[in-house]
């Protein structure tokens, strides 16, 4: 099975894959690892530069992770 261009590789909607628990933890992992607490001074950059936007700490901390840019 090959994803089509674009495609992200993430969980499938449909049940009938094989090994869809394997799937699953791996993009459980993945979630962990990205949203993992950075050092403290990062943190608390991030969280003063959040609080100038208006947004909070986890909306930017997203925006970082989608675009892999700083606001």
């Amino acid at each position: 099975m090959t994803a089509a261009i674009g495609h992200n590789g993430g969980p499938p909607l449909e049940d009938d894959l094989p090994n869809p628990s394997w799937r699953s933890w791996n993009w459980r992992r993945a979630h962990r690892k990205a949203w993992k607490t950075p050092p403290r001074e990062i943190a608390l950059r991030r969280l003063a530069r959040a609080e100038e936007l208006g947004m909070t700490y986890k909306d930017y901390a997203l925006e970082i992770m989608e675009r892999g840019r700083f606001l």
